[in-house]
């Protein structure tokens, strides 16, 4: 400690202490402007060129080896000449050297005695009858040698700990005191005391700047001729040379030195001087020419090193606000570069203290090794087919336990410097990720990701989610233009809203041609889609097919998207606008075969019609509604999506309502309250309102799945049940949603009875179809539900005139007409495909009039529970 401070003489100092108490204070002000312009030089010599920095780093060097060589010179030579170096104690307190020649409280002088100068610094007088400080009085002054020799004995005594208080005295353990009670500590009085604080962990974020040049090959790697093997070897040697060097001073100045002089850290005790210059043979200007030359060399190699890793961090474009740090002289000097470490090192020059900022820098040193660490362990354990390490004795568990003491270190030298630090190191990693590198380089995060993934979709069910975990894992169907850009990106703008970046989501599309032809378009047009996505926040993947055909790639995409079990559950894709043009890229028999294709597979589609007219990402809805009309129950999929897109800024204004249909003779007041209910259990806010409608307004567009008022009441009364039947019931719905899709699985293969009786959409045959299951009551009546539409019994001049459209428009047009978005059931697509024009204009008349329409068909499964 006694030489971790430059020491400057009186005559030197160019800031003059005005009192007693400004000594201090002058001192650091002193080494402010010697420290300031001794970087400016050393900043100098680094920009004409670093071969002048190599040429002194001999000088240096060879200064420093001559300054080891005199403390181990001085340390044999006190083994039996120790030299007459006399420290003055006051019991046992260390007294400063500085304000008195004489240690003794009187002398003799012609035949009788008289005080000293000592006398005077805690007395008024020149009697003993005058005030004195009262430990002054009742104890001894003696004089020690501060320098014993290396056989003294003296390393049994330095061996313990004597950590102290701020402002404590250094004293000396074994030396009779009388203490002195209610000392009040006078200012002036020639005590030597602690400065700061001192405790074994911080004296640990002292040392440690001492040994981090073992760096300094690396980042001088570029200089180097054959890196890979001097980096290794000079690094070793450095460790071990400078291992052995500060260990042994380190016993060898506790054998030969007083532990106060030790604990003196500005040599108060020895009038100013540097007791290591004291124990140095043949002179101490040895030391002090060898400490200011190995300042000078450390300074310089760091001024040559550090700028030379920030342009090259600048470069690579690793952190883009450095670029301007990338540029240097025509020869490569980083001048740049070279300011900013330059500013940096002038601010610890102006702090003044090294106490103060060898932890800070201990901090980032220890974060720099702790990251080299963990990088090359995860390098190893993730077995990286490009980490090829060299050095033979490498093994994952060296670099695992130098991680682990880096990352203890930062906690026992200062918890709060170690939370900055890693606060600091945490804003720039994220600003790099925000920003992006422009460089990519590889790291070990993005390898321990793809570990992760792995191990996370391995572990994820294959089958159904249970119905509490189940969100829409999007597919978004994307259609391109010739110039492969996305003909509607509002359609990504929904997604976003709808998702709010939690979930899959998939935007895929189709490129007709073969893959050979048309990779360059695939890459352009992905890389369109990816932009889109980046401005949309649509977060998720990308998927484009190149396809002989648009209706074979989208029934690859619905087929094939996704990954294990992060697989989608619902396809998004907007309405076929030009869908009467035979020769347009999307056709409406691709439209309706992608319907078939969803439904065979299981999975919900929404389809948005006039999509343009969908809300951007910036727009706000200051108020208006979400209309929902609940017209078949396919799962609560038509529940869930309102509440979804509430969720976002853009619709949170919007309020729910749902609209429900009901026939003349259904008891609409009991509907509205179970509906009521039924919400209220799903923890869903939304106006309920129940529209009553002839039975043969609603009876074809009913089926498959239809809620009729006896099956609605059913459900809606589950909630009045006990919670152990409600769980029973549950499960009694699951396993019965399951044998329905193994029967719909078997139907395909073998169609039943039921299957082949169909009902067209013309009045006389439905009222045929009511008269002859009349009689058959109840089940009758589900039956007619049940039945498929057969679409191809009109020609395309009567589709418009369909009753059942016209009838169910009218009513939403009457109760929606202003709401921001409307709901819609999608009916299933005919088995026979002679009717699916027809079907096409079917949704085209229901859907006539309304700004903006969101059809809807669930997958069969339930999507939405009561339960938490």
């Amino acid at each position: 400690m006694a030489w971790s401070q430059t020491y400057i003489s009186p005559s030197a100092a160019i800031v003059r202490a005005e009192g007693p108490g400004g000594e201090a204070t002058a001192m650091l002000h002193n080494m402010r402007v010697y420290g300031t312009c001794t970087l400016a030089l050393m900043a100098a010599v680094v920009f004409v060129g670093v071969k002048y920095v190599n040429k002194l780093a001999l000088v240096f060097l060879a200064c420093v080896v001559l300054s080891i060589l005199a403390i181990y010179a001085g340390v044999v030579k006190t083994a039996f000449d120790p030299p007459d170096i006399p420290i003055c104690l006051l019991g046992n307190r260390t007294l400063s050297r500085r304000s008195f020649d004489v240690c003794a409280k009187v002398h003799a002088a012609n035949n009788g005695s008289t005080t000293t100068a000592l006398w005077d610094l805690f007395c008024n007088g020149s009697t003993a009858s005058i005030s004195c400080d009262q430990y002054f009085v009742q104890n001894n002054v003696t004089e020690i040698q501060g320098i014993p020799g290396v056989v003294s004995g003296v390393l049994l005594d330095n061996l313990w700990s004597a950590y102290a208080d701020k402002g404590a005295f250094v004293e000396k353990r074994g030396v009779p005191s009388v203490p002195v009670p209610d000392e009040s500590r006078a200012g002036g009085l020639p005590y030597v005391l602690t400065d700061i604080m001192t405790y074994f962990t911080m004296l640990v974020g002292i040392y440690f700047p001492s040994v981090t040049g073992i760096m300094a090959g690396s980042n001088r790697s570029g200089d180097l001729k054959d890196a890979q093997k001097s980096i290794p070897t000079g690094t070793i040697l450095a460790i071990v040379t400078t291992s052995f060097i500060y260990l042994s001073c380190i016993v060898l100045f506790g054998a030969c030195i007083e532990g106060v002089i030790l604990r003196d850290k500005f040599g108060e005790a020895l009038q100013g001087n540097l007791v290591i210059g004291m124990l140095a043979w043949p002179s101490p200007w040895v030391i002090v020419i060898g400490s200011f030359f190995s300042t000078c060399g450390a300074g310089l190699q760091s001024l040559t090193g550090a700028p030379r890793l920030l342009q090259a961090i600048a470069r690579d474009g690793i952190i883009p606000f450095l670029q301007v740090f990338g540029h240097g002289k025509a020869n490569g000097e980083p001048t740049w570069a070279l300011l900013l470490t330059a500013l940096i090192c002038e601010t610890g020059i102006l702090i003044a203290s090294l106490d103060s900022v060898a932890p800070i820098l201990s901090m980032f040193f220890l974060m720099c090794y702790m990251f080299v660490n963990l990088a090359c362990a995860l390098q190893t354990l993730l077995r990286t087919p490009n980490w090829r390490p060299r050095f033979k004795y490498y093994h994952w568990t060296l670099s695992f336990l130098g991680m682990s003491l880096c990352f203890a270190l930062m906690f026992v030298c200062s918890w709060y410097y170690a939370l900055c630090a890693m606060l600091i190191a945490g804003c720039i990693y994220k600003y790099i990720e925000y920003r992006g590198a422009e460089k990519e380089w590889g790291d070990g995060i993005r390898g321990l990701s793809l570990n992760a993934a792995r191990y996370a979709l391995l572990h994820v069910e294959h089958g159904p989610l249970h119905t509490k975990n189940w969100r829409p894992q999007v597919l978004v169907m994307l259609n391109l233009d010739a110039e492969q850009r996305v003909k509607h990106p509002r359609l990504l703008s929904f997604t976003s809203q709808l998702k709010a970046g939690k979930g899959l989501t998939i935007v895929g599309s189709v490129l007709e041609g073969t893959f050979l032809d048309k990779r360059a378009d695939a890459q352009q047009a992905e890389e369109n889609i990816r932009a889109l996505m980046g401005t949309e926040k649509a977060k998720g993947f990308c998927q484009l097919v190149v396809s002989s055909n648009l209706r074979d790639g989208m029934s690859h995409l619905i087929q094939s998207a996704g990954l294990g079990g992060m697989k989608h559950n619902t396809v998004l894709m907007a309405w076929p606008e030009a869908w009467k043009r035979e020769d347009g890229p999307f056709s409406w028999k691709n439209f309706v075969d992608t319907v078939r294709d969803t439904t065979a597979a299981q999975q919900a589609l929404l389809v948005a019609k006039n999509v343009d007219l969908f809300p951007q990402n910036q727009e706000r809805f200051s108020d208006g509604h979400i209309d929902v009309w609940w017209i078949v129950h396919d799962g609560g999929l038509l529940m869930l999506l309102p509440f979804l897109l509430r969720q976002h800024k853009v619709w949170r204004r919007c309020q729910m309502r749902i609209f429900t249909v009901a026939q003349v003779h259904d008891n609409s007041i009991q509907m509205k309250k179970d509906l009521q209910t039924f919400l209220y259990h799903l923890r869903i806010s939304a106006e309920v309102e129940v529209v009553e409608m002839v039975e043969n307004d609603i009876s074809a567009f009913t089926y498959e799945r239809t809620l009729v008022m006896e099956q609605r009441s059913q459900m809606l009364k589950q909630m009045q049940l006990s919670k152990t039947e409600q769980e029973r019931e549950a499960q009694l719905i699951h396993d019965r949603n399951t044998i329905s899709h193994s029967a719909m699985a078997a139907r395909t293969q073998a169609p039943s009875t039921l299957d082949k009786v169909q009902m067209t959409w013309t009045k006389e045959k439905l009222v045929a179809e009511k008269h002859r299951h009349k009689d058959a009551g109840v089940s009758g009546f589900r039956d007619l539900f049940s039945l498929k539409p057969e679409w191809g019994n009109l020609d395309q001049s009567n589709v418009r005139r369909m009753h059942t459209a016209v009838k169910l428009n009218g009513v939403v047009l009457d109760k929606s007409q202003d709401a921001q978005l409307v709901l819609l059931n999608m009916p299933g697509p005919p088995k026979n495909r002679q009717g699916d024009e027809n079907y096409m204009e079917f949704l085209e008349v229901l859907t006539e009039g309304l700004n903006r329409v969101l059809l809807v068909r669930g997958s069969g499964r339930e999507v939405v529970t009561i339960y938490s």
